[in-house]
């Protein structure tokens, strides 16, 4: 179905564009870095903000706004009606008891991925993680399992849309380094990281396939470097993984 572009409602598109400028290194903003944020107008980007605080969805100190947990409710409404995260949160749990080690299924959305479930054994990043939660697809694991398993144009396309920053000294960060990276992990059915998100974590991910073959999620472990080389990642947690990937194969849409 193609949609019209007069039944668009611009107060709700630029509303919503507002909510997304909120992130975990911008949690607190005021109106002007809002609307350069969100590409708005300063005045638009005012009637926006005070908006969602009289919705309950923002709360305002005169200067400065931060989101409320209200605004968990919309991500709340859309994970409760995805089958994914209840098909596979039974299994994920049983997996990272098995292998003693954190774990997580994310989906690609536009150059990030999202969590839609996870099982923590340990505390491996200094931020928290969980449901909901967002990171960069080009320097993650199942990012660069999601990445990879589009074609060639719309992977490079995503990861030209958005700033490529080093988050640590190991992030790959030229697009050309990261397609061949995507290359390698196309054909080994799966992506290793070594500290590229953040130092002293190590990650291996693989994709979730359904029934016809299509990547539509991916399953990671992640460890503490001080404790797994990355040269034990496939040895001690790519089996486990295809396991889970097998399981979920038939049932998965």
């Amino acid at each position: 179905m193609t949609i019209q572009e007069r039944d668009i409602m611009g107060g709700l598109a630029k509303g919503l564009a507002v909510i997304e400028t909120f992130t975990a290194e911008r949690p607190r903003q005021s109106i002007a870095e809002v609307a350069v944020a969100s590409g708005l107008d300063r005045a638009t980007a005012r009637r926006c903000l005070l908006t969602l605080a009289h919705q309950g969805y923002a709360d305002y100190d005169g200067k400065f706004f931060t989101l409320t947990p209200r605004v968990l409710r919309l991500g709340t409404a859309c994970l409760a009606t995805m089958p994914l995260p209840q098909l596979v949160q039974p299994l994920l749990d049983a997996l990272s008891e098995q292998l003693g080690e954190s774990s997580s299924v994310s989906i690609l959305d536009g150059a990030d991925i999202v969590y839609v479930a996870r099982a923590a054994q340990k505390k491996v990043m200094s931020i928290a993680l969980m449901p909901g939660s967002r990171l960069p697809a080009y320097c993650t694991a199942m990012g660069r399992v999601l990445l990879a398993a589009l074609p060639g144009d719309q992977a490079r396309a995503l990861l030209s849309a958005t700033p490529l920053p080093a988050r640590t000294s190991h992030t790959l960060t030229n697009p050309e380094a990261i397609m061949s990276e995507l290359g390698r992990v196309k054909n080994q059915g799966y992506a290793l990281i070594d500290q590229e998100v953040e130092m002293g974590l190590r990650s291996i991910a693989a994709p979730l396939f359904n029934a016809r073959g299509v990547a539509v999620a991916a399953v990671n472990v992640g460890v503490p470097a001080t404790q797994v080389g990355v040269e034990e990642l496939v040895p001690l947690y790519f089996e486990a993984l295809r396991g889970l990937q097998s399981n979920l194969r038939a049932v998965l849409r």
